[in-house]
């Protein structure tokens, strides 16, 4: 019996197997329980040492399935410096946020910070990434472009402390992965 199509990566339809289930996961799960869920995990990376001793944090503009970072920004935009990213072509940019900042819809209709883009990336204390999964060993599963990835192999990344963010049906034992993949430290979930 063939478990998977002829001529498909075995990694890349499992990958595709999980980002369908997780999705199943999402659509079984009522509004008010992920909002629940979000707010633990905000609550959790927000008492962190790692959070309260960083000063310029690279955070993300959730989308409606992701845990949600809007409060994240509101609450901190004044007490530490925040990036958020933007997609340029085949990479990640990144922008400071402010409240002031004029928002664009991006790529993937997802809020982007207009203004220039952040190069030092050796300032950045703590990295927010989110993820369709993740696991035991911080290995993250985006959702296929590779711009987390191609993002967090800068050299300058290295020493960024990198923090995932996901719902508990996200988190995984093991995921597969690419010799490309850039696991994350801690995985924070609720």
């Amino acid at each position: 019996m063939q478990l998977f199509e002829a001529g498909t990566p075995v990694n890349m339809q499992k990958k595709n197997d999980i980002r369908a289930e997780v999705r199943r996961a999402k659509r079984a799960c009522s509004p008010e329980e992920l909002a629940r869920k979000s707010a633990a995990i905000i609550e959790s990376v927000v008492r962190r040492p790692v959070f309260q001793r960083a000063s310029t944090v690279l955070l993300y503009h959730s989308l409606p399935d992701e845990p949600d970072t809007h409060t994240l920004l509101r609450d901190w935009c004044r007490r530490k410096r925040l990036l958020l990213p933007v997609v340029c072509g085949s990479v990640l940019a990144l922008r400071l946020y402010s409240p002031e900042t004029p928002m664009t819809e991006g790529a993937f209709h997802i809020s982007e910070p207009a203004g220039p883009d952040f190069t030092d990336f050796s300032a950045i204390d703590l990295a927010l990434i989110p993820g369709v999964a993740f696991d035991a060993g911080g290995h993250r599963l985006g959702r296929g472009g590779g711009y987390y990835d191609r993002l967090l192999s800068h050299p300058a990344f290295r020493p960024v402390y990198k923090v995932g963010l996901c719902f508990w049906f996200q988190y995984y034992a093991e995921l597969p992965t690419e010799p490309h993949d850039v696991a994350v430290d801690e995985v924070v979930y609720a």
